[in-house]
């Protein structure tokens, strides 16, 4: 591929049949300068001032660092020089309306897995670009469906746009020679088949009976029904895992389980799920609940959260029947009920 295609020009031509296509791209553009600019403070950290320190907590209740502070106020001022009716931030309590009668509003996570700084793991932007609706508050409790764009910046060995636009899933590279990003990769497809899973399995107890028996499964390699020796992968970086999975295929579950405040997930559906989703669809993948499609709910709250499994169809609607057939949610997978009972059962 020729990769002297810079996302301005890309953008020129993809939004071209978009309803509100020049708002997209203008959206797109000014938050790719600012992941270029966060990129750089990432990689200087404490060089320039920025030591991981924290600074209490957001309104999700999860620990904030001051570089979430700083990719939030980087993001957020980006979003507004564009203009956009409203922003949904999660280092924010409230949405934010900027202008009323603008055309697009924006879901966003400033800075995903800033816990990771601290080991030097890729970590990210994630965001959702939504028209607005009969007005700017509304537009955010709406289904997955209605996103018009999503993608996410990773921070790691390359500063990479990983975009879902116009129904494709294109990636770009931040030439650091010419601060302009490029096009490495378009169309990409998610590998149908690869035996590959990534879960936190440090809390096997807490998971319900359809994902333990699932995740058993593949533990049990050759001879499982499914007839393949997995591999588990586990970075606890949303937007690589994400990644991986868009270059090699499998599975990703963070799902709900029997802690307190884990059993609706952890994960945020407007600026976490939904965008994710989206790309996982337009990759050729699925992303699911367990029980409901992604895309197909609507968020009662900002900060809502929800589990999440995404990747591949095969192993999505596998996790899905699992889910639909062992009952209730949080049974213990060695009650007798449950204990043998398998995906093709």
């Amino acid at each position: 591929m020729d990769h002297s295609l810079s996302l301005d020009a890309y953008l020129d031509g993809a939004t071209l049949s978009l309803e509100q296509g020049s708002s997209v791209a203008t959206v797109i553009s000014d938050l790719a300068h600012a992941a270029d600019e966060l990129s750089e403070l990432i990689a200087a950290g404490p060089l320039y001032g920025i030591d991981g320190h924290s600074t209490g907590m957001n309104s999700g209740g999860d620990q904030q660092i001051d570089l979430d502070v700083e990719a939030n106020g980087r993001m957020c001022a980006a979003l507004r020089k564009s203009s956009v009716a409203a922003i949904v931030s999660e280092e924010t309590e409230l949405p934010e309306i900027v202008d009323s009668d603008a055309e697009l509003c924006v879901a966003i996570d400033p800075l995903d897995g800033s816990a990771n700084l601290a080991n030097n793991i890729s970590i990210g932007t994630i965001f959702s670009i939504r028209r607005r609706s009969r007005d700017a508050l509304s537009t955010f409790f709406e289904p997955g469906t209605t996103q018009l764009a999503a993608g996410y910046f990773i921070y790691g060995p390359q500063t990479t746009l990983v975009l879902a636009l116009d129904r494709s899933v294109d990636i770009f590279i931040l030439d650091r020679r010419t601060r302009n990003f490029v096009l490495i990769r378009r169309g990409v497809r998610i590998p149908s088949d690869t035996p590959e899973f990534a879960i936190n399995m440090s809390n096997q107890r807490h998971w319900n009976a359809a994902v333990n028996a699932y995740i058993d499964d593949c533990l049990l390699g050759t001879s499982s029904e499914h007839g393949e020796d997995f591999n588990m992968r586990w970075i606890g970086s949303l937007v690589a895992e994400a990644y991986r999975i868009l270059m090699r295929g499998g599975v990703f579950l963070y799902p709900a389980d029997a802690r307190r405040n884990y059993h609706e997930g952890r994960l945020r559906l407007l600026y976490e799920a939904h965008p994710m989703a989206l790309i996982m669809e337009w990759a050729g993948g699925a992303a699911s609940t367990g029980r409901d499609r992604i895309l197909d709910l609507s968020a009662r709250m900002p900060h809502q959260r929800v589990p999440l499994i995404m990747g591949s169809v095969r192993a999505v609607r596998d996790l899905t029947l699992l889910h639909q057939r062992i009952q209730p949610l949080y049974e213990s997978s060695t009650a007798p009920l449950f204990a043998r009972r398998g995906l093709f059962l």
